[in-house]
């Protein structure tokens, strides 16, 4: 009967080690979806205040360069062109290397995530 005994108790503590396992591992869930929760909100937090404000100055940037080159060039129409040209290139270029950008956005993203 002690044969049967050990058994059982060897099934006892194996139930109990893994209903502990599972109930840790739930836990842990939690706290990784929680953390990876909080740093896109942070993230995106960040994106909208700080690319706000930095689209703001670019805009007027934007402005007073196009004013200031419409006043060398003697034509307000042919300075608001170039800058608008130039923002028109600036944008393609961005377009063209995109996926360098989402790389490096993977990248760092995956090193958050899987630590």
């Amino acid at each position: 009967m002690s044969i049967f005994e050990n058994f059982s108790n060897s099934a006892d503590k194996g139930t109990d080690a893994s209903k502990e396992f599972v109930s840790k591992s739930y836990e842990y869930t939690k706290l990784k979806a929680f953390q990876l929760t909080t740093l896109s909100i942070a993230m995106f937090a960040k994106l909208l205040v700080i690319g706000g404000l930095v689209s703001l100055g670019f805009i007027f940037v934007a402005f007073s360069g196009a004013i200031a080159l419409g006043e060398y060039l003697d034509n307000m129409a042919l300075g608001y062109l170039c800058v608008g040209l130039c923002i028109i290139i600036f944008s393609l270029l961005l377009l063209a290397f995109r996926k360098s950008f989402d790389r490096k956005v993977v990248s760092k993203m995956s090193k958050k995530f899987f630590n």
